[in-house]
């Protein structure tokens, strides 16, 4: 089996879903060749000729090789400057090249001005039409190259991010038009999104074959004649070990447990899309971390968890991984402990991406977040004193919140900007499944019939244009919530901030 991560995402990390299934089959004895096309296709945009006019296009056309170094290289990270202006001329011929097919492309996304990724009707076009796509001349023979070789039964694409969408599709097209006999499966984050909709039709029957919304290894198992295991396979990284990616150092996804073991969170896909919480045991965390580390020898080791769990942070406390390593954390009491967290320190912890939302107290309890303010700012403090450097989500335009709890927002991270390492801000939308949106007034079903989200009515009027006036013009303004804003990697984030601390 020849199993594709089409482009465009984040590329500095490897797609834990395709090591994932590669060790489900190939533990089962089916052969299964896994392909990365993401890095892979951007590598060969930014290697392709690029007609510069400026200064800044013609130092990023002459600098690229460099840049590219660079940026695998820890030591850039220790100069902000250095590591932005590296980043910035890498994405700036993304950009130019984007622009010559009409399209904004960035080393985080993929927009097409034409080809809504939310339409099937575009997304059939973008198959129809995949000679049309800016990542046709590497795909097309890198394919055809593979299928020579390799001659699988079947090609699974995994689709996680919208950016993917029209990428994947016109893959699809051009193995459709030339190899139509060989079936398409279709699984990944956004394929159970769609599926999982209450509004889901399949458009696709005359492209894809199947379609597998959760957890991919066990269905394909079954479609491929392999039986089902009895217990989990271990993520197979070998194919995708010595990739190029964009970062200094192998990072290891890893996940501790699929679904959230707090899934009380209003508006939550989690909840909407009725994902089960499947933690593993502390024990197989420890056993398959020791061999993944000893094998793939990481720089840093990212846990995928939507929360890891305090049992799992006890376990690293007790068993460090080796590696440095990040991930989402529920604010909890454990949190709240100096010692607690000076034992995650010890383990490697360098970051923990935390999901505040907000700064009111009745926003938080509207959202069924679980927690309170006094615990947060506790925790704060603690995990800035232990080392532990704090990525912050905020979350602006929820159906409780008005101008005045955001002012709430505002002055408790305003409060708190020493002890907040890093910060996101993101406006709410309101996802299709959801059982909160009955309660709400729809006023655009017209997006798209793959839509994830619906737009609405805000009950207290706070509409997003004026949660954009509030955020431009007074949260990133204040000098104390600025240098935090600044300090963000730009295009990767999260993914690269634990490099900073």
């Amino acid at each position: 089996m020849l199993i594709v991560h089409p482009p465009l995402a984040r590329s500095c990390e490897p797609p834990a879903a395709l090591a994932h299934l590669a060790g489900a089959l190939q533990r089962n004895g089916l052969p299964c060749r896994i392909v990365d096309m993401n890095i892979e296709g951007i590598l060969s945009l930014l290697s392709s000729r690029v007609e510069a006019n400026d200064t800044w296009s013609r130092r990023a056309v002459r600098n690229i090789q460099d840049n590219l170094e660079h940026i695998r290289q820890r030591q850039v990270y220790a100069s902000r400057d250095r590591y932005q202006r590296t980043v910035q001329d890498i994405n700036r011929l993304l950009a130019i090249v984007g622009k010559q097919y009409g399209i904004v492309l960035s080393l985080a996304n993929y927009q097409d001005s034409v080809l809504s990724p939310t339409n099937s009707d575009d997304l059939i076009k973008a198959a129809e039409h995949s000679a049309d796509n800016i990542f046709f001349a590497y795909f097309s023979k890198r394919l055809t190259d593979l299928l020579a070789e390799e001659m699988p039964s079947c090609i699974g694409i995994s689709l996680n991010y919208l950016g993917q969408a029209n990428c994947a599709f016109a893959i699809i097209g051009f193995l459709k038009k030339h190899w139509p006999d060989i079936p398409i499966i279709m699984g990944g984050g956004l394929i159970t999104t769609w599926m999982r909709s209450p509004t889901w039709r399949n458009p696709f029957a005359g492209l894809i074959d199947l379609l597998i919304a959760g957890p991919g290894e066990e269905p394909l198992l079954t479609y491929l004649g392999g039986g089902i295991p009895e217990d989990k396979a271990l993520p197979d990284y070998r194919q995708l070990r010595d990739l190029p990616y964009l970062a200094p150092g192998f990072i290891l996804p890893y996940a501790a447990s699929s679904g959230c073991y707090w899934k009380k969170c209003a508006f939550c896909p989690e909840t909407s899309e009725k994902s089960p919480y499947r933690p593993l045991s502390s024990q197989q965390v420890n056993a398959e971390l020791g061999h993944l580390t000893a094998a793939t020898a990481p720089g840093l080791l990212h846990f995928l968890d939507n929360a890891i769990s305090p049992a799992i942070m006890e376990e690293l406390i007790i068993r460090p991984p080796g590696p440095e390593w990040y991930g989402f954390a529920r604010i909890s009491r454990h949190l709240t402990d100096p010692d607690f967290c000076r034992g995650l320190r010890r383990s490697g912890c360098v970051m923990l991406k935390l999901g505040i939302e907000s700064g009111s107290q009745k926003v938080l309890d509207n959202m069924g977040k679980g927690i309170n303010l006094q615990q947060v700012a506790k925790a704060l403090e603690v995990l800035h004193g232990v080392g532990i450097a704090t990525y912050v989500y905020l979350l602006f335009g929820t159906p409780s919140e008005s101008l005045a709890e955001a002012h709430e927002t505002l002055e408790f991270a305003r409060r708190h900007h020493q002890e907040i390492t890093f910060l996101n801000l993101a406006i709410f939308n309101l996802p299709v499944g959801s059982i909160e949106a009955e309660s709400l007034e729809i006023t655009d079903r017209h997006q798209g019939d793959l839509s994830l989200y619906h737009d609405f009515r805000h009950p207290r009027g706070w509409n997003r244009r004026q949660i954009r006036h509030f955020l431009s013009t007074e949260f990133k303004r204040d000098p104390r919530i600025l240098p935090i804003l600044q300090r963000d990697p730009p295009f990767f984030t999260s993914n690269h901030a634990a490099f900073f601390v």
